[in-house]
């Protein structure tokens, strides 16, 4: 994979970037052994890109993800990890994390939000240990929406001024909504947006988003590009999630009229489902999660592959009109 590079920074991406919430025990939990296979079969398929996060099974994603590349040339992988939780002990464990954060782990942290310059730097510390690193390549403040102007008055400055000693290579922030996103390209000093979610076959509300971004040289990094397992299918189930929940009856039409195209035109949903936002410049990379080896072989083959534009043509049709 051709590496791509975040804004004006040094820092480069591979077009295809490894979402380790997974391997953090999302939703259900994997072994050791599966999650460091995941990783390894990743590695092999070109990625060297991975994000994590301490949101992720509470440390649990940035544990495995350094263990399991340890062994790999610093120099040849590209690591981001998010602040603005900090995880400290639970006065009261339940026993499970995952009625209250979503992740199979138990609950002996609890996640505190912290976008103060000083909470940026203990989180950032706390990642580093977890990922046995002495440097990450990206932070991304993460989900700032009701603390955006702390996040924009102390946390973005703390990750730039560090950027700006060569501690960090590059600032970003990361979210799954676009007018927080605009706000903070337009009064921040940022590398990078993550959005996740809305710039994918089906969800194409990140437009302005975008515009914005390639206006101010900021990259964009497309995550959740199946949004949550509705475009992972060749043809969407009856229950397929859409965005952390139930899709709706009618984008479960408008899904499954993508699936139909894909079919007439010779490939498969999640195929143009994963190379769809690689199509605009600004996007630097799409980052998926994976929890198993082949879900990472066939995405690397999706990632590396275009489509006709006969076969875009018709997608973007179906998805503008729903």
């Amino acid at each position: 994979m051709t590496a791509r590079r975040l804004g004006r920074t040094d820092v480069r991406v591979s077009p295809l970037g490894f979402g380790a919430a997974p391997i953090g025990n999302l939703y259900t939990p994997l072994d050791d052994d599966r999650a460091r296979a995941t990783v390894e079969a990743a590695w092999d398929a070109g990625v060297r890109y991975y994000d994590t996060a301490p949101h992720y099974g509470l440390g649990l994603s940035e544990r495995r993800l350094g263990a399991a590349l340890a062994h790999r040339p610093r120099a040849e992988f590209t690591v981001s990890t998010k602040v603005g939780r900090l995880l400290e002990p639970h006065p009261a464990p339940t026993g499970s994390d995952l009625a209250a954060g979503g992740f199979a782990v138990p609950d002996t942290l609890i996640r505190r939000p912290d976008y103060s310059r000083d909470g940026v730097l203990r989180s950032l510390e706390g990642s580093l240990t977890r990922l046995g690193l002495d440097r990450v390549d990206i932070v991304y403040v993460h989900d700032p929406d009701d603390h955006l102007d702390t996040a924009l008055g102390q946390a973005l400055p703390a990750l730039a001024a560090l950027r700006d000693q060569g501690a960090i290579g590059a600032v970003g922030v990361g979210m799954n909504t676009v007018s927080p996103l605009l706000r903070v390209v337009a009064e921040a000093d940022v590398d990078a947006v993550m959005v996740a979610g809305r710039w994918t076959l089906i969800d194409r509300t990140a437009r302005p988003l975008l515009e914005a971004c390639e206006r101010r040289g900021v990259s964009v990094v497309a995550a959740a590009p199946f949004n949550s397992g509705l475009l992972s299918r060749p043809r969407p189930a009856d229950d397929a999630s859409f965005d952390y929940g139930p899709a709706p009856a009618a984008t479960l039409r408008r899904a499954r009229r993508l699936a139909d195209i894909c079919a007439a035109h010779h490939t498969v949903l999640p195929h143009a489902a994963l190379r769809f936002p690689l199509r605009a410049p600004v996007v630097a990379g799409v980052v998926a999660g994976f929890r198993a080896p082949d879900e990472v072989a066939s995405a690397a083959r999706w990632s590396d592959t275009d489509l006709p534009e006969s076969t875009w043509s018709a997608l973007d049709e179906a998805a503008e009109t729903g």
